[in-house]
């Protein structure tokens, strides 16, 4: 009778504890349900497969999907997202359209984007023409807020 009772005790511990863990959050990229998915910040649908953004919310896994890296930088800012600095952001290279980690890449300008902001992605420095500017991920958004700026007048969405 004491070993049921120790078996019964012990198989409870076990299911407890198990059940008790955390679930690992995952910041992999979610699926993309191309032309239909939209933009976080101006709502276009995320069509173009050379420089639509996903960004992974650390804390919960939640994804957000963005059609130019300048719509995520500014939903950053003014959504006061608190968890943007570890957030996980995935772009799409723009030459082989393979989803590259964002912090990591390498940027230029003057591109044709979605909405206009001009900066692509490229998975390594020698991808960018020789003689065009190098810019790093947190070099971004004072770029980004410096074209906002100069075309105050008119605004992207």
């Amino acid at each position: 009778m004491n070993v049921v009772k120790l078996l019964t005790l012990l198989g409870f511990f076990l299911f407890t504890f198990n059940g008790c863990e955390k679930a690992k959050i995952s910041t992999e990229l979610h699926e993309v349900h191309w032309d239909r998915d939209m933009c976080e910040r101006c709502k276009m649908v995320t069509s173009d497969r050379h420089h639509a953004v996903q960004v992974i919310n650390p804390k919960n896994g939640k994804s957000y999907m963005f059609d130019d890296i300048g719509c995520t930088l500014l939903w950053f800012d003014d959504e006061h997202i608190p968890w943007k600095n570890q957030a996980k952001v995935w772009i799409t290279d723009v030459d082989t359209g393979k989803w590259i980690d964002a912090k990591e890449a390498f940027y230029d300008k003057d591109n044709i984007t979605p909405m206009a902001y001009g900066f692509a992605a490229h998975a390594s420095r020698q991808s960018i023409e020789k003689g065009k500017e190098v810019i790093h991920y947190n070099d971004l958004f004072r770029k980004v807020i410096e074209i906002e700026k100069k075309n105050s007048s008119r605004r992207a969405y």
